[in-house]
């Protein structure tokens, strides 16, 4: 007796599959869980600082401290300012175990960098998503930065490596410092595994937001020390300055 379906025959064509949108609830055949009008709405992030992809008043412009004082890291790609919805979705994402929501995301982030790539933006040769610390990991029971980069692993054919980064002091949370203190709180936060290869390699460090930059000037460091080519950021949000 046959079990299994002819392999030759359709059983279910996914892309017809009409699914909800996860922000309205209404159905949609859209590629992702997102109608085309909360996806128009979005708060895209359109004019930034060159470098850090701080919201600025118009394009084409670097900001202040990256002038004072140039990051290490290449380039920052980020879709989003951290504001309404996305700051929702994301804490949810984060906090609540709402992993759905932190997929679409993902998914979204995918699609703007598939567009970078075909316009010139180098291609990485792996994702290092920014650990967790262990107490917080305990806690939350899942690393979103970790998710985050499996699911751009996957959906963009690059390598996902969750074990070359380390965090090894479990500092207090970054919520609520000023740039000054985070810098200070991250000191020797984050380590190499041994027998770690980083020499001449371009590798992108993917986290959920970017505030101060703090975390990602700290892990940059890091690995431009360990001989790195090329450090780029990939994250779903940029915070504006706090004064704004």
């Amino acid at each position: 007796m046959r079990c299994q379906p002819y392999s030759t025959r359709q059983v279910y064509i996914w892309l017809k599959n009409k699914q909800s949108c996860l922000l309205c609830d209404e159905s949609t055949d859209a590629l992702f869980a997102i109608c085309a009008g909360c996806e128009t709405d979005l708060p895209w992030l359109r004019d930034h600082c060159e470098r850090c992809a701080l919201p600025m008043p118009m394009s084409g412009l670097t900001c202040g401290q990256c002038r004072r004082q140039p990051p290490l890291f290449s380039e920052v790609v980020v879709p989003w300012r951290y504001d309404f919805p996305i700051d929702s979705l994301i804490t949810r994402f984060k906090h609540e175990g709402k992993w759905p929501m932190g997929r679409l995301l993902a998914e979204l982030l995918g699609e703007a960098l598939q567009h970078r790539f075909a316009e010139g933006l180098p291609r990485p040769d792996c994702l290092l998503p920014v650990p967790l610390a262990s107490k917080r990991l305990r806690k939350r029971g899942y690393n979103q930065a970790e998710m985050l980069a499996r699911w751009l692993g996957k959906q963009l054919d690059l390598l996902s490596d969750d074990r070359l980064l380390l965090r090894v002091l479990d500092t207090a949370s970054q919520q609520g410092l000023d740039a000054k203190a985070r810098q200070i709180n991250l000191r020797k936060a984050f380590a190499l595994a041994v027998g770690a290869q980083i020499k001449g390699r371009h590798v992108a460090v993917v986290d959920d937001v970017l505030t101060t930059g703090a975390t990602v000037d700290a892990v940059t460091r890091l690995l431009i020390e360990a001989g790195a080519r090329r450090v780029d950021v990939y994250c779903l949000a940029r915070t504006p300055k706090p004064q704004d």
